[in-house]
């Protein structure tokens, strides 16, 4: 699946998105492996108001500022997404859906509202070129995106992984799923773009490899969590990988704090590496960054002898909610 992802990019740089009404500010709505397109467009959006929704229903502003709403659901039956999407009409707010079908793409049809239909086959995590590059070109065409960074992302992301998985990205993603197998990685990032990666590694390595992972963003870690590292020493040295995500385009106050974080860091953990984006899109500079983690995430899978695809824990949740409605 992850093959495809440079070819995703591709698509979607070529995709003619629907009619969508100009709008001031856009309401992201999607969960898990889909919502993390709400958190690329914002990241890539920049200054635009583009704000990020996880849950039901629509939140209390939304009434007031009346944005566009974009949904998002690889399967299209996704129970937060669809209570958003319930609400928002109700409330007479346009919305556009991004979905490979179900029932969010049966009620775009019928309601005629402006969609995007992603292809299907793939768990929705490994669709995340589809995923945020249609919510991207939604998004240019509501006029808050100028470029969208699709064609860059794509030749970048090829590079990385090589035409046959045998790009750069292979052994430095092996190298960092050595250092970190056994422990549980935490994954330190800088605010905005490298955060967003940051939290696609957690949710990779939650999902694919089946272990905890966690995320820590500065300049907020430098505030309060960091004191948490001063004590357990090698209880949780033992125990806890930390990974790096940097980007030259951070600010200069921004990267001073790193070397002296890491350092309170390494009272209470052990420093796994680091990984620097490439590129110059915010866009590709993300995508440069979360393939290293999607690729670090199947090794550690590998290593671990689990099947990276199925998600049981996920699966037998939504069952036990389901006998409970």
């Amino acid at each position: 699946m992850l093959e495809t992802l440079a070819a995703q990019y591709r698509w979607a740089a070529t995709l003619s998105p629907p009619d969508v009404p100009r709008s001031s500010a856009v309401l992201m709505a999607g969960m898990g492996g889909s919502g993390i397109a709400g958190d690329v467009a914002a990241a890539v959006a920049n200054d635009a108001p583009v704000f990020v929704h996880k849950g039901y229903g629509l939140p209390r502003w939304a009434a007031r500022l009346r944005p566009l709403v974009i949904a998002v659901s690889y399967s299209g039956n996704t129970e937060e997404t669809r209570s958003v999407v319930d609400d928002a009409l109700e409330a007479g707010l346009d919305v556009a859906v991004v979905a490979g079908g179900g029932q969010l793409g049966v009620l775009a049809a019928e309601r005629d509202l402006p969609r995007v239909l992603v292809p299907t086959g793939l768990q929705p995590r490994a669709a995340f070129g589809y995923l945020s590059g249609a919510t991207l070109r939604l998004i240019e065409a509501a006029g808050l995106v100028d470029d969208t960074g699709l064609e860059e992302t794509a030749t970048i992301v090829t590079t990385l992984l090589g035409e046959a998985m045998d790009g750069p990205a292979v052994p430095l993603a092996d190298d960092l799923a050595e250092a970190l197998s056994g422990r549980i990685a935490l994954v330190l990032a800088g605010q905005g773009v490298p955060a967003v990666a940051a939290y696609r590694w957690k949710t990779q390595i939650n999902e694919n490899a089946k272990a905890p992972a966690f995320r820590s963003v500065l300049p907020e870690a430098d505030h309060n969590e960091i004191v948490g590292w001063s004590t357990w020493g090698s209880a949780t040295r033992n125990w806890v990988g930390v990974v790096t995500l940097r980007d030259r385009h951070e600010s200069s106050r921004l990267a001073a704090r790193f070397a002296p974080t890491l350092e309170q860091l390494e009272r209470g953990a052990s420093v796994a590496g680091e990984v620097w984006a490439q590129g110059d899109s915010p866009l590709a500079r993300l995508a440069s960054l979360a393939v290293v983690g999607d690729l670090v995430s199947l090794a550690l899978a590998r290593d671990a002898g689990v099947d990276p695809v199925p998600v049981d824990a996920i699966e037998a949740l939504k069952r036990r909610l389901t006998e409970q409605l």
